[in-house]
C-alpha cells in the first residue's frame, strides 16, 4: 500500500533570528519569523507525512498557541511524527521538497540538507530531493520578503 502527502508553507523574514531550513543552520542576515524556529522545510516534509497517514496538519499536533513550542527545533516536530508513521507500518517511499527564497542561494546548503532530512527520516539521501529556486524577484518571495516550501512524498506500507 502507498500514500501520497503533499504540503506546502510559507513565512516571512525578521531581523534577529537565526534561518534553519531542512534541519540546519544557514548563514544569512535574517531569519524567518514563526512560533518554532520557523523551518519551513521541516514543516511541509512533517506535514506531507501527517497528510500522508490522514492525521491533519501541523497545527492541529503542535497548536502554537501551546508555549512549550515556543522557538522549539521543528525537527522534533519531525521525529515525532516518524514515530507515529512507524507506529502506522509505514516508510519513506521518497520525498520531493521545492524551496523557494530570494536569499540566500542554496545551492551550498542542498546536500546537508538532504542528509539531515534524511537521517530525521530513517531513509537514505537518495530517497530526498531538493530543489530551490529565488522568484526570479516576483513578488514577496523574489523581493526576499519571505520563504515558501512545498512537499510531496509518498510512503509505503511496511
Amino acid at each position: 500500500m502507498f500514500r501520497i502527502g503533499f504540503s506546502e508553507d510559507i513565512h516571512p523574514f525578521k531581523e534577529g533570528r537565526k534561518l534553519f531550513l531542512g534541519g540546519i543552520e544557514i548563514k544569512n542576515e535574517v531569519g524567518l519569523d514563526g512560533h518554532s524556529d520557523a523551518d519551513v522545510v521541516l514543516h511541509v516534509v512533517t506535514e506531507a507525512i501527517l497528510g500522508a497517514m490522514t492525521y491533519g496538519d501541523l497545527g492541529t499536533l503542535f497548536p502554537e498557541t501551546d508555549p512549550k513550542y515556543k522557538d522549539i527545533s521543528s525537527a522534533e516536530f519531525l521525529k515525532t511524527v516518524v514515530e507515529i508513521m512507524h507506529k502506522e507500518g509505514f516508510k519513506i517511499n521518497n520525498v520531493d521538497i521545492q524551496i523557494a527564497t530570494a536569499h540566500p542561494y542554496l545551492r551550498e546548503y542542498i546536500v546537508p540538507m538532504r542528509e539531515r532530512i534524511a537521517e530525521l527520516l530513517d531513509t537514505r539521501p537518495i530517497n530526498v530531493s531538493i530543489k530551490a529556486m529565488t522568484f526570479n524577484k516576483i513578488g514577496p518571495i523574489g523581493e526576499g520578503k519571505a520563504c515558501k516550501a512545498q512537499c510531496v512524498l509518498m510512503l509505503k506500507h511496511k
